[in-house]
């Protein structure tokens, strides 16, 4: 067994598809066949199930996916750390985040990072907060972005506090609660609402909010961005709930306080035993935060 056959498994696992792995590997298709089938008699098991219109892990290929990643990444932390025992920061950073960052300019922190260390080589993904903390705990993101409600716990991880603020909502322009200096929970629950998907953490918690105060509300778009979000309200079709820093860079709607409203905790957070890289990239980003961010 060998890391490129561990590679190449793992690429078919990812893909469902011999001829998709084969492409992202930059190999021929019999080349990277031959090499699974190598790893599936070492290992005396199947690790897929091959039918004309699919490829899918067998109990085995699922036991063998989890195994397999921590050996990469171990594979991969060997040669990182060697590096920066000699001074050097090199290798690969995987980060996640969800896509309300407040004011944290996740792009210009990527580019101030890269301008810092060119030999690193950097990924970035956007998903919702609970997707990338599994993502984190498996070890296959460096660091996560992600957005909590206030009291929420993260477990397993280490992290740093980056700011807290409340949701705002957003009103069409001349709508009649839009002239409030401050709304409550109840008054939006006659309105239509546009808010993420109903598996979202986001949205799970933004219910909760109403819950809690015992007030329905009508839920009549879900979308998986803040742009459509604030599409939907611009255009009068909805109203809806964002952070404020979000409602601050938003144009064409109306922003107004909500007293009972939730309050959102945004953190960075990475595995105990972080990569050379996101370590580098830990201290970049204290460089770059605001004073009253703080480890929690």
């Amino acid at each position: 067994m060998n890391l490129r056959q561990i590679e190449f498994a793992l690429a078919v696992a990812e893909e469902s598809s011999f001829t998709r792995a084969a492409r992202r590997c930059h190999t021929v298709q019999s080349a990277l066949s031959h090499q699974v089938a190598r790893l599936e008699e070492e290992l005396g098991a199947a690790l897929f199930e091959r039918t004309s219109r699919r490829v899918r892990l067998t109990p085995a290929g699922e036991a063998f996916v989890r195994q397999a990643y921590t050996t990469l990444e171990a594979a991969r932390r060997i040669t990182e750390e060697v590096a920066a025992a000699t001074g050097q920061v090199r290798g690969h950073l995987s980060i996640g985040a969800i896509s309300a960052l407040g004011h944290l300019d996740i792009v210009a922190l990527i580019a101030a990072f890269h301008a810092r260390y060119p030999e690193v080589e950097i990924r970035l993904v956007q998903r919702g907060s609970e997707e990338l903390l599994e993502q984190l705990h498996l070890e296959r993101l460096d660091l996560a972005f992600v957005g909590l409600w206030q009291g929420e716990r993260l477990d397993g991880v280490t992290h740093l506090r980056l700011a807290q603020e409340t949701l705002l909502a957003l009103l069409p322009p001349g709508h009649p609660l839009s002239e409030r200096k401050r709304l409550t929970l109840e008054s939006l629950s006659n309105m239509s609402l546009v808010d993420f998907p109903r598996d979202s953490s986001a949205r799970r918690q933004t219910d909760k909010a109403f819950a809690a105060v015992g007030v329905a509300r009508q839920v009549r778009f879900e979308v998986n961005h803040l742009e459509l979000i604030a599409q939907f309200v611009a255009r009068g079709l909805a109203a809806a709930l964002v952070p404020e820093s979000v409602a601050a860079n938003l144009r064409g709607v109306v922003p107004v306080p909500v007293r009972d409203a939730p309050k959102r905790v945004l953190y960075a957070a990475w595995p105990k035993a972080p990569s050379p890289a996101a370590k580098a990239f830990i201290a970049l980003l204290r460089e770059h935060l605001p004073l009253g961010a703080d480890n929690t």
